[in-house]
């Protein structure tokens, strides 16, 4: 419903005009063609008249409205509905579907399908529908130069109205599914660069947090030194010590709120980079407390004698990571795994959960935007709020592919459950790959300086 109603104001009223003056063009090049070339006879009167409805149309909207006017629903679908009409009277007069630009019909309904809602372009088809029906009964014949009737075989005349009426059908589905797939994509872009944003700005603010916190530790730890000195001379004076005291308490404070506030972590160059368990539990963070058990396993993969990887601390993948344990935890009967290994060649990290898995039905369609599931119902009432709609998926695959990520989408056969094609419909599983020289580590590189930090201001001048 979203994508339909974006629809409106698409069509800019030049656009429209510069194709109809195109059309006027073509129309009467051809029946100049045919009258002067082949020497068909044609009523050329009315047809002029015709042609010379749409010129007039075009004069008035170039006259009437603006350069830059972009059309309503409703007047879109108005001019769109005169085309038609105006190339179904021009055909009516050149002999209806005899004529082979009879086909030139399915344009202005392909373009509604693009760019209008489902109603109008309903509306659009059946009109067509209609005329190319008319005028396969009712048209005024085409002589030829010796005075014979130009007409079809019937069998064929049959043959081509059946031909546009499937075209006008097919083209409108096709055409309407496609702009909707490419806008579907283009929200689901968006979407991801937001979050993506969102994730930087918060590691950024971690790091300026944790800066101020490093900073202005020596300030507070002085004070708090001073007014325990003060509150040893003011013994004997008790309305001074409180105050002496509420000092350093507040001091305290202080020192708490920013020890919090930058636990994340300061914008260090060494910080940029983490271990591999490190990353992926700070990714899993805000999910290991819902009411679920989240079981890390950490190790090297079977037969490897490696240590453990240190990666980039890139918001992409600790925002991919994150998505996809969250997934995890809303679908999980009671246990989430996450499996971190790693070899000489690949780092792995395997998220599998006890539910009941993906829907088979869109297992291979896992990781596009607003893939509809057929238990809608029951995933709601497991995530309220939430619309099935794969959107979350769909980041965590692309933000994860960025950074150089491979994504498998699969069932486990845990407990035995398999659907009625053999499928595995146990827990869900995501398979995320890198390989290693897409997170290059910094310790298998001993000679490479990080730099000097940054120094941050926290208070520029102006």
């Amino acid at each position: 419903m979203f994508q339909d109603q974006q629809r409106s104001n698409w069509v800019r009223l030049r656009t429209l005009v510069t194709l109809r003056w195109f059309a006027a063009a073509g129309q009467a090049t051809a029946i100049l063609v045919a009258v002067q070339v082949y020497g068909l006879q044609i009523e050329v009167g009315f047809a002029a008249m015709v042609i010379a409805a749409s010129l007039l149309a075009n004069l008035f909207c170039s006259f009437v409205y603006p350069e830059n006017k972009r059309l309503s629903e409703r007047e879109a679908s108005f001019w769109m509905v005169f085309d038609i009409v105006q190339l179904s009277l021009l055909l009516f007069l050149t002999g209806g579907l005899n004529n082979p630009f009879a086909m030139l019909v399915l344009a202005p309904v392909t373009i509604a399908a693009t760019v209008l809602h489902l109603r109008s372009t309903v509306f659009l088809g059946l009109a067509a529908i209609v005329l190319i029906s008319l005028l396969s009964q009712l048209s005024l014949p085409i002589i030829g130069a010796q005075g014979e009737m130009l007409v079809l075989p019937g069998l064929f005349l049959f043959g081509f109205w059946v031909a546009l009426t499937i075209g006008v059908v097919f083209l409108a589905i096709y055409a309407r599914q496609v702009t909707t797939e490419m806008h579907t994509m283009g929200e689901a872009l968006l979407a991801t660069q937001l979050a993506l944003a969102r994730e930087q700005k918060l590691t950024d603010l971690g790091g300026v947090v944790a800066a101020a916190a490093h900073e202005l530790g020596t300030p507070l730890a002085t004070i708090k030194l001073v007014s325990s000195e003060l509150m040893e001379e003011l013994e004997n004076h008790p309305e001074l010590l409180e105050d002496a005291a509420l000092i350093r308490q507040q001091a305290n404070r202080c020192r708490d709120i920013l020890h919090s506030m930058g636990r994340a972590g300061k914008d260090d160059l060494h910080l940029r980079h983490a271990p591999l368990e490190t990353v992926v539990r700070e990714a899993a963070e805000p999910h290991v407390s819902r009411g679920k058990t989240v079981v890390f396993k950490v190790g090297p993969a079977l037969g490897a004698e490696l240590a453990q990887p240190t990666i980039p601390r890139r918001p992409e993948i600790i925002h991919g990571l994150r998505n996809l344990i969250q997934n995890a935890v809303d679908f999980s009967q009671s246990k989430v795994h996450v499996d971190i290994n790693w070899s000489e060649t690949e780092i792995n990290v395997r998220i599998s959960d006890d539910g009941q898995g993906f829907p088979p039905s869109v297992l291979g369609r896992i990781g596009d935007p607003y893939v509809r599931r057929r238990r809608y119902t029951e995933d709601r009432g497991r995530r309220p709020g939430y619309e099935g709609m794969g959107l979350g998926l769909f980041i965590a695959k692309t933000l994860l592919e960025r950074s150089g990520a491979k994504l498998t989408f699969a069932n486990s056969r845990r407990h035995g459950h398999a659907g009625w094609a053999g499928q595995a419909t146990g827990g869900a599983i995501v398979q995320v790959t890198w390989a290693r020289s897409a997170l290059p580590d910094p310790n298998r590189a001993p000679g490479r300086a990080l730099g000097k930090n940054k120094p941050i201001d926290l208070w520029p001048t102006a």
